[in-house]
């Protein structure tokens, strides 16, 4: 079962490392998986539809991943750490309000096999991700 911070009425996943662009992403075995936070998700309201990621494509940390399509604005989804992707959610091209209604479980977007594991020492530990949302939710 998934544990969870709170802050200004946003959850954060406890078992994840977080991006300022506000992904999040979750590490086992050499392999990543990634999604957008209950922050972000709130920030676009409604979301309409996702643009995947290439199956087999290697994205370099910081490159432009997915895009996610709201009723409020369009959104990059940055990879937050570089590596192959091995798994898309195609559940999302028929339901992408999955994003909105479970972020950090069915709405996940991509798995990939991590290529440099010290690239996570650049990303935020839920507390200081806490703390990042509270500087910007006053």
């Amino acid at each position: 079962m998934d544990k969870y911070l709170e802050e200004s009425g946003y959850k954060v996943a406890t078992d994840r490392l977080y991006t300022r662009e506000d992904e999040w992403v979750k590490v086992e075995s050499g392999k990543a998986t990634i999604g957008i936070t209950d922050y972000a998700q709130k920030q676009l309201k409604d979301i309409v539809g996702v643009d995947l990621p290439v199956l087999g494509r290697t994205y370099r940390k910081g490159e432009a991943i997915a895009f996610v399509d709201s009723i409020k604005a369009s959104a990059e989804v940055y990879a937050p750490l570089s590596g192959k992707v091995i798994e898309i959610n195609e559940s999302l091209q028929d339901d992408p309000q999955l994003i909105n209604k479970d972020p950090y479980g069915d709405g996940w977007i991509a798995r990939i096999e991590v290529l440099n594991i010290d690239e996570t020492k650049d990303l935020m530990k839920p507390e200081e991700y806490v703390e990042y949302i509270r500087r910007r939710a006053r």
